[in-house]
């Protein structure tokens, strides 16, 4: 049988300690499986009906229990994910397993191979348990799609989870997979992470593999984990980090030391040993960013109890300009989305153009439409290469604020505004271009940042601290983060026992693979 004997010890579950219950014969992966599917039938489908799974692997419990098989026969586990559930956002083609990317009108393509990042999760016996709800072609910082409409957030079912990585979010902050793998570009990580009390880091740009995934700016795009807690952060990173031949961009990955070592002595650094800086003009404004700023100073204001060497006050100056200024997505989204279509004459639509002349995009995906009326050639555009000079220079001024202020980290609200709620957004309260988050200083200038869980607003809100660091500063943020975590136990588990809602859920696909 696959029900768990005691499914309590199931709950918020960490890579870890599953592994522990394996060896100790309490646990197997075909329980977890089985028990994280009855939560998603309860919590996604029906009940709360959450919206975060697109796509079902009807071929989980088969896996799993084919990782049990071999842990029996050798007493050996098949890598560090060794039967651990996990959740992948549909940004990233799984052979078998139909992969949307967000999009009604992809809901029936079946990619004939694996992300690279895929292949290695399996390689690692982790057991892929589904695909997750994401904008279309992650263009956009909320959930609402095509393919499966809204995603809502587990600690206020009326509000946005985030995105572009919505569904991975909301199913690991709700209990639904023990971990969850999510894509960057502008903040889709760290944005629905800090709407959720989780932990999502942005890798820097080409130390995870983009082969399979969906671009919408290559030079900023990035897989990364989306988890309960950092050390499963560390885990799944040391997985998917590496040398990929099928993007050059991951040569910077090559040879580094930190590669698959990054869960390694997470623990070794206390708080005090740290110093950031806080860089004030990130706070945003007027009382929609009061709330989120209340926290994250009470936050500060830990570190500094905690031993921590802050130095207030540091200003990148006219931080508006700065984002504006580095901002390529309408530029470059739409050479980059016919390349990768190109190579899949397989499938329904070969670019922006014809995705829009369809109809295949929700209609509060603004950005969608922005993109479309770009050029075919990003060159042809006169602001083209100002804007990518200008990001180089973002990655330097950020740089040197740090090395100025000798300082570790930059520190900041990740997003300025806490999770809006629907009908804010159904009034186009923000578009895609305005809506008012930090995240898009790393990304647009392919820095590694984090959003770290510190709190939550008088409402009952989580909001995230971005953490932010030099190139290839990975085990720097990670170790940090970690210390954050031993001392503030920041994480607490949402409240689902609502009842059913009026609005009835999207049907879950289910696939073979």
């Amino acid at each position: 049988m696959d029900e768990p004997r005691d499914p309590r010890r199931f709950a918020e579950l960490t890579i870890a300690r599953f592994h522990d219950l394996l060896r100790r014969g309490e646990a197997t992966s075909a329980e977890l499986t089985a028990w994280y599917l009855r939560r998603i039938e309860d919590l996604d489908r029906n009940g709360p009906r959450l919206g975060s799974l697109v796509t079902l692997n009807s071929a989980a419990l088969d896996q799993a229990r084919a990782a049990d098989d071999h842990f029996a026969r050798t007493g050996q586990l098949l890598g560090p994910l060794h039967g651990v559930p996990i959740v992948v956002k549909d940004q990233a083609e799984t052979a078998g397993i139909p992969t949307a990317f967000g999009c009604s009108l992809f809901a029936d393509y079946v990619p004939e191979r694996d992300a690279t990042v895929i292949t290695r999760l399996r390689a690692a016996g982790a057991v892929l348990l589904g695909k997750t709800a994401m904008c279309d072609f992650a263009a956009g910082w909320f959930s609402f799609s095509s393919r499966t409409g809204f995603t809502r957030n587990p600690y206020d079912l009326d509000r946005e989870t985030g995105g572009s990585s919505a569904g991975t979010a909301a199913a690991v902050a709700a209990d639904l997979a023990l971990v969850g793998l999510g894509e960057d570009t502008g903040g889709s990580i760290r944005l629905p992470a800090s709407f959720t009390n989780l932990f999502g880091l942005r890798p820097t740009t080409g130390l995870v593999s983009r082969t399979g995934f969906s671009p919408l700016v290559h030079f900023q795009d990035t897989p990364g984990p989306i988890t309960r807690t950092v050390t499963d952060a560390a885990v799944v990173l040391d997985v998917i980090a590496g040398w990929d031949p099928q993007d050059e961009f991951t040569a910077l990955a090559a040879g580094h030391e930190h590669v698959g070592a990054f869960a390694e002595e997470l623990d070794s650094r206390d708080l005090s040993s740290f110093r950031v800086g806080v860089l004030e003009d990130a706070f945003g404004p007027g009382p929609e960013s009061a709330g989120t700023n209340s926290v994250v100073r009470a936050a500060v204001d830990r570190l500094r109890a905690e031993g921590v060497g802050v130095v207030d006050g540091l200003e990148l100056g006219d931080l508006r300009e700065w984002v504006t200024g580095t901002s390529l997505y309408t530029t470059q989204s739409k050479e980059d989305l016919a390349a990768f279509l190109a190579a899949r004459p397989g499938a329904p639509a070969a670019s922006w153009d014809e995705i829009v002349a369809a109809g295949a995009f929700h209609p509060l995906t603004d950005l969608v439409v922005d993109i479309a009326a770009g050029p075919q050639d990003p060159r042809d555009d006169p602001e083209h290469l100002p804007r990518r000079l200008r990001q180089e220079d973002l990655r330097r001024r950020l740089t040197a604020l740090m090395a100025a202020a000798g300082v570790d980290v930059l520190v900041y609200p990740t997003v300025q505004v806490p999770a809006p709620t629907r009908e804010e957004l159904a009034a186009k309260r923000w578009t895609a271009l305005t809506f008012p988050t930090n995240t898009v200083l790393a990304s647009q200038s392919s820095l590694p940042a984090a959003s770290v869980p510190v709190g939550f607003t008088d409402d009952g809100l989580p909001v995230g601290l971005e953490v932010v660091g030099p190139v290839m500063s990975e085990r720097r943020l990670l170790r940090f983060a970690r210390a954050w975590e031993r001392v503030a136990s920041p994480r607490r588990a949402p409240d689902l026992s609502a009842g059913d809602l009026a609005e009835p859920a999207r049907p879950v696909a289910s696939a073979a693979r």
